[in-house]
């Protein structure tokens, strides 16, 4: 399957770049963090053959603008306005939405903030940001110590990524994957490219998930809003690594649910394409 790329305005000052391919009801796939929309290759090809993909980079990510941050920027509200804007610029009022680890956190704000909008969301490998920082405690907590290295003010963490951003990025990529030939050489290399050139706006996305985004997660649980779509999310076995329900937590969030627990690592789209392909297909027919 051949995909087009195109780049789609979706704010002021703002494009996406998109890959597209494909006919048929539409699916949005949200890549996740260090990578692009090219962790969707397998799964993309796939569904491609009876439905309308689109995969693009997020706003801050990959080929698509980098607007300085004002603190709203890279608020998740504002990255999901974005994919709502890329889905109507192709004629879709309504779409199936699939994210990844940060393209997951931007997936569920869209299922919040425009449910009209979202008809079916999969959540890969992430808990909605309030749950995250609330399951993070003691040495635990060290698994996500880059979650707290981005938390920190403007200056020190965008400096010291910048002092080796291969060394840091490349980190990620070797202790969350389950198969160091899931992601080839070639594809590791533009990961690499890609977040190199892209620290400023990868640590704003970060640093909103400490501030802006709890404030808006929260604001949600204390009016009682839900994702109110089917959803699947297909995650690692975090609850019994982190001492928590995850079932219980999600369904919080998602009454109507598929939970799934995998043993592909994190980056299971490229290790696990065909597992994650059927869990998305199976979430489309519900």
């Amino acid at each position: 399957m051949n995909f087009d790329y195109q780049r789609v305005p979706v704010a002021d000052g703002v494009s996406l770049n998109v890959a597209v391919a494909g006919s048929g009801s539409p699916v949005v796939l949200l890549h996740g963090f260090p990578q692009t929309h090219l962790m969707w290759r397998h799964v993309a090809a796939d569904l491609a053959a009876d439905h309308t993909v689109l995969c693009p980079d997020l706003r801050g990510y990959g080929d698509s603008d980098k607007p300085a941050d004002d603190g709203e920027t890279y608020s998740k509200r504002t990255m999901a306005a974005d994919v709502v804007a890329l889905a109507r610029a192709f004629g879709h009022e309504k779409f199936a939405l699939a994210g990844h680890d940060r393209g997951a956190l931007v997936a569920i704000r869209a299922g919040l903030d425009h449910p009209d909008h979202v008809s079916h969301l999969a959540i890969l490998d992430v808990l909605p940001t309030l749950d995250m920082w609330d399951v993070l405690h003691g040495v635990s907590a060290s698994v996500a110590f880059h979650l707290y290295l981005m938390a920190q003010p403007p200056g020190l963490p965008e400096q010291l990524i910048s002092g080796a951003p291969d060394a840091f990025f490349s980190y990620f990529l070797d202790q969350w994957g389950a198969d160091p030939e899931a992601i080839p050489a070639d594809i590791r290399a533009r990961y690499l490219e890609a977040s190199r050139n892209a620290v400023p706006s990868i640590v704003a996305d970060y640093r909103a998930s400490a501030g802006i985004d709890v404030e808006h997660d929260r604001a949600d649980r204390e009016a009682g809003n839900q994702l109110k779509m089917p959803t699947t999310v297909v995650q690692q076995d975090w609850g019994v690594a982190l001492g928590y329900d995850a079932v219980a937590l999600w369904r919080a969030w998602a009454p109507d649910l598929v939970h799934e627990t995998v043993h592909s690592g994190h980056f299971m789209a490229e290790t696990s394409p065909g597992s994650v392909t059927k869990s998305l297909r199976d979430l489309l027919a519900r």
